[in-house]
């Protein structure tokens, strides 16, 4: 072979392994890329939330509040509902004066304000639900009456008397939906005694309550 030709063979061979070396450059520089655009992506952080305090569970009218009936969802920027509770501390411990769906969000004017029996010492402010829209709407704040409890399940059985001489404190608005539990009917704030709270405001989740007028 000429020295000529051999000549001509190396620089080919010099130019193959160029060739060869920049591929592997170009492949190296490529999968680079790749890498740090999948970690870019994985390190964006994640969409702006606002934290909004939902019911965790169904809740009935007359239930008290507490951490574990709370649970916090985030919602985007724009979407949260009007009047959302943005921290539970100041429902918790407080009353709700109507039923509150799994996953609602809460608010304020969900539970029975601070002051509404302020008028009336010694005793709280209690929502319970009247059965028969009627009767709730010959109702009018500062009424005191008798609050009487009946079995729907037993037509047949005696009214049981939740409270006397309760003070009709507030009368909310009715609402599109006004049934708990199946029962129908509107929800009465009204001032009791301590001992009587209990029993009146967990009589509307399965009660057919109605009002009698003391004076």
């Amino acid at each position: 072979m000429s020295s000529a030709v051999s000549g001509l063979v190396g620089r080919l061979e010099r130019l193959r392994r160029r060739i060869l070396l920049r591929r592997r450059l170009l492949a190296a520089l490529a999968a680079g890329v790749a890498v740090f655009a999948a970690v870019s992506g994985a390190a964006a952080p994640p969409p702006r939330t606002v934290p909004v305090w939902t019911a965790a569970r169904d809740l009935t009218a007359g239930t008290t509040l507490s951490a574990d009936d709370l649970h916090q969802v985030g919602f985007a920027p724009g979407s949260v509902p009007a009047h959302a509770l943005r921290s539970p501390r100041t429902v918790l411990g407080r009353t709700l004066t109507g039923p509150v769906g799994r996953g609602q969000p809460l608010s304020a004017l969900d539970v029975v304000r601070p002051g509404m029996a302020r008028d009336y010492p010694g005793r709280v402010a209690v929502p319970v639900r009247i059965t028969d829209p009627a009767v709730t709407g010959l109702l009018r704040v500062g009424d005191r009456v008798s609050l009487l409890a009946a079995d729907p399940a037993d037509p047949g059985a005696s009214s049981a008397v939740l409270a006397t001489d309760a003070a009709v404190v507030a009368l909310p608005a009715p609402v599109a939906d006004s049934s708990n539990g199946g029962l129908p009917g509107r929800l009465v704030v009204v001032a009791v005694g301590p001992a009587e709270a209990d029993a009146v405001a967990t009589a509307s989740a399965s009660k057919f309550v109605t009002a009698i007028w003391e004076r």
